[in-house]
């Protein structure tokens, strides 16, 4: 059964990035660090969890951020950004990217049918991991948590309202631990 999994890499003090993020940083001031994990020597960059991926939501600024540095989608599955502007689907060389104007409740249908039976990932930038938390269409919760204090940035999952979670998978490597929970209903 698909599922919606949220993803993401968070500072000990809870950033997704650091602060000033910008075309010259768009991780933020320092917040690179959050993904030499996936680059470090004998990663594997989290294979077992990409194969599973058949579609992905993400955030305009995501987007805009990432593009140059992707040239392509961020997997090699159809990729659905959620933006105010109206934008005809952008063709790559894996997949498109498909611009949704009518909601977080949108682009995580359109990514659910687009993914079959492999689940939906939500790059976790603050702002759309925030809003399809709020409209409760997570079903799993993964975090890399790396031994990093940022200080300062965006937090993750700053301004939501209670919710529970149960822990099913820890898995420890060297410079980040991979964290992931099942969000109760």
């Amino acid at each position: 059964m698909t599922k919606v999994v949220l993803n993401g890499s968070v500072s000990l003090d809870g950033y997704s990035a650091g602060p000033n993020v910008s075309d010259e940083h768009p991780m933020g001031e320092g917040g690179e660090r959050l993904h030499e994990w996936l680059f470090a020597e004998g990663s594997d960059g989290d294979a077992a969890f990409a194969a599973t991926v058949g579609a992905v939501v993400l955030g305009r600024r995501t987007f805009d951020l990432g593009l140059r540095f992707w040239q392509d989608t961020p997997f090699p599955v159809p990729s659905f950004v959620l933006t105010h502007e109206e934008r005809p689907p952008l063709a790559m060389r894996s997949a498109a990217f498909t611009f949704v104007t009518d909601g977080p409740k949108s682009a995580v249908a359109r990514a659910r049918a687009a993914a079959g039976d492999r689940d939906v990932l939500v790059m976790a930038a603050a702002e759309t991991a925030q809003h399809v938390l709020r409209a409760g269409l997570v079903d799993e919760v993964r975090l890399q948590l790396v031994p990093v204090l940022l200080g300062a940035g965006t937090r993750l999952l700053d301004g939501l309202r209670p919710t529970e979670l149960e822990r099913v998978g820890v898995t420890e490597a060297d410079d980040v631990l991979h964290l992931r929970f099942r969000v109760l209903r």
